[in-house]
């Protein structure tokens, strides 16, 4: 069974794992990003990025040019007719701006000297070229390293982690619970996985104030604990809808009408760079399916081979109600068609 999917307006999360708050009315917004400079420049989109990159190479070379045109002309190098026969030149075979420019650029990048060169009779040139190298160095470290760092953010490796789109209630070890399926779509192994939720609605204290978003803890475990070893097979993490839960009293036709928000996040530990990763979604009351269970989606083929099929990932099935216990004589059907 496939069930229809929702769309769903407000929420705080989105369902990648984005934050769907907007933040207004800041005063010093600006001031705030450039005093954390290094996580602005890490978090800027990959187009402003590169842009950052190649700009900041032709800034330095322009700027240390525009530096040392201004102590050659300082200098009487550029003069109109043949200049005297005592005169040495500041920079040697540099005649105009563009020549100060290229000059800049075979400093920086290290591939002069040659044709154009500092002459050892003009100190202030000497020192604006150490200075040249020292601040551009820095800069291009600086810039280089925000690349690494963007590169080496597990962000991309909490895409590969894949999270039902539904959550649905049913009984689980003749509990009843609220259940999510996540699945690692790599071959990698994620370490140490935990899954934990939050709870997000609205409340009113016993002092009458009204809170809009009052976060509640949400235990997710599998079959006796919270904590999953390794993530290598698609697996269910299950609630107990019991007295303790935040959830409790919850039922079919309650489900329709309260107004809350699950937020689910998983943390895990990539093994091969040892990494930390964290991936979240959210679910809505609308897309919590109640007296619904996941279709399996692990199989064993004819070769006696475990398969993950994730065409069945996102699919349920109807369970009836969740009070009562159900046979699992459609599971194993399904399994035998797979099989042959």
């Amino acid at each position: 069974m496939s069930v229809k999917k929702v769309s769903v307006e407000r929420r705080l999360v989105s369902k990648d794992g984005h934050n769907n708050v907007r933040v207004d009315n800041v005063e010093g917004m600006v001031k705030l990003y450039l005093h954390d400079i290094w996580t602005t420049v890490v978090d800027m989109k990959w187009r402003y990025k590169l842009t950052l990159f190649a700009a900041t190479f032709v800034l330095t070379w322009f700027t240390f040019g525009v530096v040392f045109y201004f102590i050659s002309l300082g200098n009487g190098d550029f003069h109109p007719r043949d200049p005297p026969s005592n005169h040495t030149p500041c920079l040697v075979n540099v005649d105009t701006l563009t020549g100060a420019f290229l000059f800049s650029l075979e400093s920086q990048a290290t591939i002069g000297y040659g044709f154009r060169y500092i002459s050892e009779e003009c100190p202030l040139a000497i020192f604006t070229l150490v200075a040249q190298v020292v601040l551009t160095g820095l800069a291009e470290i600086f810039v280089t390293g925000a690349f690494l760092a963007k590169l080496a953010r597990p962000k991309k490796r909490a895409e590969t982690i894949k999270f039902s789109h539904w959550a649905v209630v049913c009984r689980h070890q003749g509990r009843l619970c609220l259940m999510v399926r996540v699945a690692n779509m790599r071959r990698s192994l994620l370490i140490q996985c935990q899954l934990t939720g939050k709870l997000l609605q609205p409340n009113v204290t016993e002092e009458g104030e009204k809170t809009l978003v009052h976060q509640t803890s949400v235990d997710f475990n599998m079959d006796s604990s919270g904590e999953c070893p390794f993530l290598v097979l698609p697996m269910a993490f299950y609630h107990a809808l019991d007295e303790n839960s935040p959830l409790a009293g919850l039922s079919a036709a309650s489900l329709r009408t309260r107004e809350f928000e699950l937020l689910v996040t998983l943390n895990a530990t990539m093994e091969s760079t040892a990494a930390t990763c964290q991936t979240r979604t959210s679910y809505v009351p609308q897309e919590i399916l109640w007296g619904h269970e996941f279709k399996p989606v692990l199989f064993s083929n004819a070769r006696g081979h475990y398969v993950a099929d994730f065409k069945f990932f996102d699919q349920v099935q109807a369970r009836g109600d969740p009070t009562l216990p159900c046979s699992n004589t459609e599971k194993l059907k399904l399994e035998e068609d797979y099989k042959k």
